[in-house]
Parts: C-alpha cells; structure tokens; sequence
C-alpha cells in the first residue's frame, strides 16, 4: 500500500489531531466531490461518502474516524490515486499555502470551512484539469 500521507506526521505538542488533519481532509473532500474516492476492501464508506457529498460531514472528520488518520492510494480509484500521486505529493501542500494560509498563524490554523474548501477545491480542479490534459510521455514525438 502507498501510503500518501498520515495525520500523525504533522503532529507535535502544540497541534491538536484535528488542526493537522485539516489540509488532508480537505483533499479527501475533494476527491469524494468528484467520484475519485474509491473502494477499501472489508470497509463501507458509502453513508459517509454521501454525508461529505451533502456537505453534512467534512471531509477532515471523515478523514479521521472513517481512515484512521491515514490517506492511502488504494483507497481512491485508479485515476485518484495517480493524480494524487502526481498532484498531492509534489504541489498540493503549496497550493493549500498560498490559498489558505494567509491569514493563518500557521498551516495548522486553518478553519475546516465549507468557505475554505470551496476556495481550495477551485484550484484543485484546475490542477486536476491541466494534469488529466497532460500528454503522456510517450506521445512527445
């Protein structure tokens, strides 16, 4: 398994489990907003899908008690997980900076905000779109 991030990584004394999660779960909403989450196998996340789809859950609360704190690649489908492997892994924590992080103290005083989330997700979906228009390496000549 490929594990692409871990809330407690981001864990130290002054950190509460919930400000670390925020930037995880606001990608994880991101990928349920657009039908990227995928399936685990033995676990049934399909009522808490379409909580975080009707903006009833967040996606950080579903992040924590749904994954164990835990963000990994065989939980999203094919195309979220080579995305997220592009995309999360290099630039996503940049641009979770430069959007939200303005008026923050710190990455981990961002308020886990429907507002926040929809502010992030627009850049997000234009990563999305440029990386999905991307020609394989394959094709270059």
């Amino acid at each position: 398994m490929a594990k692409l991030d871990d809330v407690s990584w981001y864990m130290d004394s002054s950190e509460t489990e919930q400000d670390a999660a925020t930037h995880i779960g606001m990608f994880v909403s991101w990928l349920i907003h657009n039908h990227l989450w995928g399936s685990f196998p033995g676990i049934d996340w399909s009522s808490a899908v379409s909580l975080v789809r009707k903006r009833s859950m967040s996606g950080r609360t579903f992040f924590l008690e749904r994954c164990d704190g835990k963000l990994m690649s065989e939980m999203l489908t094919e195309e979220g997980a080579a995305f997220s492997e592009a995309y999360y892994l290099k630039s996503y924590l940049k641009d979770f900076q430069r959007v939200l992080t303005k008026d923050a103290k710190s990455d981990d005083l961002v308020d886990d905000t429907w507002e926040n989330y929809d502010r992030l997700a627009n850049v997000i979906s234009e990563r999305h779109a440029k990386w999905k228009a991307r020609k394989p390496w394959w094709k270059l000549w």
